[in-house]
């Protein structure tokens, strides 16, 4: 019953989506009598049927309806209900449809908060919606049915991946759809854009709010993310460059670069061009990164929903897109003609622009490269931490001084700047630095000018949020509170880095290790018996001999029952000053078990300064300028 009424609403989406993109070539050649509002009431209806069909799939998943066997595959009878829903889109046709589903619910969106303004451009760029849509559907009806059947009828399922049950993991891939998916709109636009010749302010002004929502829920999905890694993974840090990670990072540099950018088209209707051009590379950039996951090529701790054949089919609709993106703007784009001088605020946003441009080619190169040497060469090779390190790090430094200066320099011609305000900031982000270095023991050069140049633009920010909230209106709200949640988060990410502790022992019950006037002794092991798994308690007492407190620690070996999984779940205690993170392992044939121990300073404030950042982006949205 569910596999029959899921493909009716595919079905039924497929032929709704086809009728937009009909009638509305007919209304933008004026050969057939049609409202807008009836467009609306067609994307309306493909937004309902696409709801519809996601909301069948999950109930398949509620009443364990193993005929499915997108169900058979991800779910089981005894799964907890909140995993059951989980599920859902915790496989390849399960997100896929997820991803349709909102690609629908932004056309209609769209459609809504440009109605007034019912133009060629508008029709375009519904039609170009569209078009990407009708791909995407046709590739779940016919390649990957989240409604196909399985006979004969399946007892029970085989449960879904172990690692996938936890709370974090129910809004990350949401979250990161949104942002993908979203792209979606400012890169249909931009083809309407070019072949309408629409562009300018109004083009700016009316993409705008979409690329700012679709920035904050890539970094609200990417921090998300990240919290889940660092509880569950085991890595015990924030980022580790992982190839998934990465899948999801370089949308997001794309993103930044185009809200900076259309700044300087809203304000001065220049960069009409490179606007267009990171339009279009922020989807291309998303489809990339789901084809690079999703094919299995990318060899990731956290990839689990990858076919190659299915990889296949995007590969090709990615194909096309780039081939149909750079035939059109080769033909179509115009030169930007735009004069400022040579020290100004475009100047400044420019160099934010190429900044990205390096972060954005650095990290695709470090996660195609591997790829590339084991299929010429067949040689495997893996880029981590390091090769990033060594590359990005250095460039952060003038790219955070040019954050906090570039703001405060005038349009078009450079006129007086503050040389006393600069050198001063400079100085009293120096004397800091001295003083945490004097305290706490010294860092690296690098480490030390990262530093500084994060407290510069963190003070920079200050100072401009004491002066926006002393004048109103709130117009550069969205700027300074991004700037200085982005100041914030790099200055904890290298205190981190420079004052993490890490140690590594084996022990058996009843053995106390001692180090950096820490203690830890490994008091007893319980065992629990939870609905989905079975567990191995390990019940720790750590002393900090510095601070005089002492700490229970419990982290935890897995074992999941459906399918059967191992896990190591990590034990975390945080205070507002640090964490202290302790996983434990199984040694075979040993009453020892091998435990790691970090502590992490600072790590609740990494995490509050990239919502910080996030919040910054989404503020002052307006969806109905003109």
């Amino acid at each position: 019953m569910l596999s029959n009424l899921g493909n009716t609403f595919l079905a039924l989406n497929i032929l709704t989506t086809s009728s937009i993109i009909y009638f509305s070539y007919k209304f933008l050649k004026k050969t057939i009598l049609i409202k807008f509002n009836n467009l609306v009431q067609l994307s309306l209806l493909q937004s309902t049927f696409s709801i519809m069909g996601f909301i069948t799939l999950i109930t398949g998943f509620l009443v364990s309806d193993f005929s499915l066997i997108t169900v058979f595959e991800n779910s089981h009878s005894t799964k907890p209900l909140f995993y059951k829903i989980a599920g859902a889109w915790g496989n390849h046709e399960g997100s896929l449809l997820l991803w349709i589903t909102i690609m629908t619910i932004f056309s209609l969106l769209f459609l809504i908060f440009n109605k007034r303004n019912s133009n060629n451009f508008l029709l375009l760029t519904l039609i170009t919606q569209n078009f990407l849509i009708l791909g995407f559907l046709l590739f779940s009806f016919f390649n990957s049915n989240p409604f196909d059947k399985i006979l004969p009828v399946p007892l029970n399922g085989l449960g879904l991946n172990p690692i996938l049950q936890d709370p974090a993991l129910a809004i990350h891939p949401p979250l990161l759809y949104l942002g993908f998916v979203g792209a979606s709109i400012y890169f249909s636009a931009a083809i309407s854009s070019l072949l309408t010749g629409h562009g300018g302010k109004k083009f700016a002004v009316q993409i705008k709010p979409w690329v700012k929502i679709s920035w904050f829920f890539q970094t609200l999905g990417i921090i998300v993310g990240s919290i889940w890694a660092y509880y569950e993974l085991g890595w015990g840090g924030f980022w580790f460059w992982d190839p998934v990670e990465n899948a999801s990072l370089m949308p997001w540099f794309a993103m930044t670069a185009l809200i900076h950018s259309t700044i300087i088209l809203e304000k001065r209707e220049g960069l009409y061009s490179w606007v267009i051009i990171l339009c279009l590379l922020t989807f291309i950039l998303s489809v990339t990164g789901t084809f690079l996951v999703r094919s299995g090529i990318l060899n990731s701790v956290h990839t689990f929903a990858n076919d190659p054949s299915r990889g296949l089919y995007i590969l090709i609709l990615l194909f096309l897109m780039v081939i149909f993106s750079v035939i059109i703007y080769f033909s179509k784009s115009k030169e930007d003609n735009i004069s400022f001088d040579n020290f100004s605020r475009e100047i400044f946003i420019i160099s934010n622009n190429w900044f990205m441009a390096f972060y954005l080619i650095t990290v695709f190169i470090g996660t195609i490269y591997p790829i590339f040497t084991e299929v010429i060469f067949n040689t495997k090779i893996s880029v981590g931490p390091p090769f990033y390190n060594l590359i990005i790090a250095p460039i952060v430094i003038p790219f955070l001084f040019i954050m906090a200066i570039g703001p405060n320099i005038s349009w078009i011609k450079f006129k007086n700047i503050n040389k006393k305000k600069i050198i001063l900031v400079t100085l009293f982000s120096t004397l800091i630095i001295f003083l945490l270095k004097k305290l706490n023991g010294g860092f690296s050069p690098i480490s030390n000018l990262i530093l500084i140049s994060s407290v510069f633009l963190i003070i920079y920010s200050l100072i401009d949020l004491k002066i926006l909230l002393k004048n109103r209106p709130y117009n550069n709200l969205s700027r300074v509170i991004s700037h200085l949640g982005f100041g914030f988060l790099i200055f904890f990410i290298v205190i981190n880095h420079n004052y993490s502790i890490e140690r590594d022992m084996n022990l058996k019950v009843g053995d106390t290790e001692r180090f950096n006037n820490y203690e830890i002794t490994f008091s007893k092991l319980t065992l629990n018996k939870e609905e989905n798994y079975d567990s191995v308690v390990g019940h720790f007492i750590f002393k900090d001999k510095n601070n005089g407190f002492i700490k229970n620690l419990k982290p935890e070996i897995r074992l999941y029952n459906k399918p059967e999984t191992l896990t190591y779940e990590a034990s975390i205690r945080t205070n507002i000053f640090r964490d202290h993170y302790l996983t434990m392992s199984n040694i075979d044939r040993s009453e020892f078990y091998n435990i790691k121990f970090q502590n992490k300073p600072l790590m609740l404030w990494i995490w509050i300064s990239a919502i910080i950042l996030s919040i910054g982006g989404i503020s002052r949205l307006n969806f109905f300028r003109k």
